[in-house]
């Protein structure tokens, strides 16, 4: 018995790709088009219905007309090195006119009736995933910290600064200052003791002078 040749126009034609990561919901659009001048009715399957959520599943495609059909992959751990083969079914039949019961309708079908397309599906991820990764570790190393001489204090903290240690030149004075008092002290005694060396002197010449 000759199988009958699917009239759909599916895009794409042969693979339904889902691009990760797979943390999330990843939807893939698959088009249904019908290039004839009957409507005709579809119904989409999975070989891993826990696996995916499709709206539509099920409907009619008018004549000339078209349907998007979204196919949800649901979150889960992918592993690269596990081989993917899920597939996807599109069963067709053309409809006749008034209501249909798609139920019914792909039930009590003839096999050589039924028309059918197959799409695997193909798991990506971003190209630069594993470029980011050593580029994510260059930048969660620390900051290199600045020099120290390229950091300029504000004015209120070099005066602060200046107070808490002062420069060269005030040291020099500071040390002059303390230097000074500890060589005047010995000429100031030398001026004293002359002073009154010369007191005694003269109050000796005029007691002497008195006295005579």
């Amino acid at each position: 018995m000759a199988k009958a040749e699917q009239v759909l126009i599916l895009e794409p034609s042969q693979e339904l790709k889902f691009k990760g990561p797979f943390t999330d919901v990843v939807t893939s659009q698959l088009k249904l088009t019908n290039p004839t001048d009957r409507r005709v009715c579809f119904k989409v399957k999975t070989t891993a219905p826990r696996r995916y959520c499709v709206r539509p599943n099920s409907g009619l495609v008018d004549s000339h007309g078209s349907v998007s059909v979204a196919v949800m992959l649901q979150p889960f751990d992918y592993d690269p090195h596990e081989k993917n083969k899920h597939k996807f079914m599109v069963q067709s039949l053309f409809a006749g006119e008034g209501e249909v019961n798609l139920d019914a309708l792909f039930k009590e079908a003839d096999l050589s009736q039924l028309m059918d397309s197959k799409l695997r599906c193909v798991f990506e991820l971003p190209m630069d995933a594993s470029a980011q990764a050593p580029q994510n570790n260059i930048d969660a190393s620390p900051a290199p910290q600045p020099a120290m001489e390229s950091c300029k204090p504000s004015p209120k903290e070099d005066s602060l600064r200046q107070r808490s240690h002062p420069s060269t030149g005030e040291k020099k004075l500071n040390v002059a200052a303390s230097v000074i008092p500890q060589h005047e002290t010995p000429q100031a005694n030398s001026m004293m003791h002359v002073v009154a060396a010369v007191i005694i002197a003269l109050v000796g010449f005029i007691l002497g002078k008195f006295f005579l």
